[in-house]
């Protein structure tokens, strides 16, 4: 679950490392999920009430700064053209640098209605965290 709430994995690491430690996959698919799921509101209560007061600090501005151009460069142009699906497909693709951290920095940077957002960020971390679980279950049973 620690996993999946961290930017480091999120479930693309939580799933396969529960996995891997031997516990039901059912169960590490719906908490490592649901875990995933919690980033969002935690992001946005962040990036609406928090950031604002630390980027009065240089460093910290600098990071937000260039954390911000890479999410609008990486999801920019599927977000502005397709919109709901383009949030939806970036958050889905269970690669580095996507999922629902760079979601809902997407999400805030193009002032994505909430709710939306939280479907598009909901629905895209629900494909990626299949994908993931179904390439680790049949990788471990030896199919």
């Amino acid at each position: 679950m620690l996993w999946s709430l961290s930017p480091f994995g999120e479930a693309k690491l939580g799933i396969p490392y529960g996995i891997m430690k031997g516990l039901n996959s059912y169960l590490v698919f719906i908490v490592c999920f649901l875990a995933n799921i919690m980033v969002f509101p935690l992001m946005m209560f962040f990036l609406e009430h928090i950031n604002r007061y630390l980027t009065k600090w240089r460093f910290y501005k600098k990071s937000a700064v260039y954390v911000a151009r890479r999410a609008k460069t990486g999801s920019g142009g599927k977000i502005e053209k397709f919109g709901f699906l383009g949030l939806v497909l970036f958050v889905m693709v269970p690669l580095p640098g996507t999922g629902v951290y760079a979601g809902s920095i997407a999400s805030y940077l193009f002032k994505i209605e909430r709710k939306q957002a939280f479907f598009a960020n909901a629905i895209g971390i629900f494909f990626s965290s299949l994908v993931v679980w179904l390439i680790t279950v049949f990788s471990t049973n030896g199919v």
